[in-house]
Parts: C-alpha cells; structure tokens; sequence
C-alpha cells in the first residue's frame, strides 16, 4: 500500500546548495528538503511549486521531505522514455540511410553500365 503525500508550497529554496523549506498546506511547521529527494522530476525546484512529499526524520531528529515530486513536472522517467523514443528513430533513419548507400555503391560498381 502506497504512504500518502503531503502537499505544501515550497516557500523558500536554495539553488546553489540544493535545498529549501516546504510549508504544508496543512500548516504547521516548515519542512526541510534537498535536491536529491526529488529523484524523478525533469527540472529544479523553483520557490512557489507545489510539492507532494513524504516526511521522515534525519539523523539529528529532525524532520525532511522525502519520496518527493514536483506537481505538473514530468518524470524523469517519461523524459528518459521519450529520449529513447527519439534516439530509436534516429538510429532507424541512420541504418535506412547507411543501407540506400550500400545499394547504391553496389548497383553503381556490380551492375553493368
């Protein structure tokens, strides 16, 4: 069974050091996250998205986000799946492409003139 997320807006983030703080819509006290707790979204986090996340205790005792995704920010998953979409066309118009030149040197040097 899937844990539910929390929503909350992330109110403040710092780029430079990968991190910030997310109010929870629910209020309450903010919550620390860092960059690598949104493994699968295809962009950073900016101050102002709305953040669906998961909270657990770090080794201080303290509170983090973890299991954290952008809301209406693709997954890196699909950004990764349509790459390969993209990258298996290509390597199919390469391969046509290669096989017309073989045909082509071949008709031009084995067939009679």
């Amino acid at each position: 069974m899937a844990e539910t997320k929390i929503k909350g807006v992330l109110k403040t983030w710092k780029a430079d050091r990968g991190f910030g703080f997310i109010k929870p819509d629910d209020g309450g006290q903010d919550i620390f996250i860092h960059i690598s707790s949104l493994k699968k979204v295809d962009r950073r986090p900016v101050r102002g998205d709305v953040i669906f996340y998961q909270i657990a205790k770090d080794n201080q005792g303290k509170y983090k986000a973890v299991n954290a995704f952008i809301e209406g920010a693709e997954s890196s998953d699909k950004v990764s799946g349509n790459l390969l979409k993209v990258n298996k066309k290509f390597i199919s118009v390469v391969i046509g492409g290669l096989i017309l030149v073989a045909l082509g040197i071949w008709f031009y040097f084995y067939m009679p003139h």
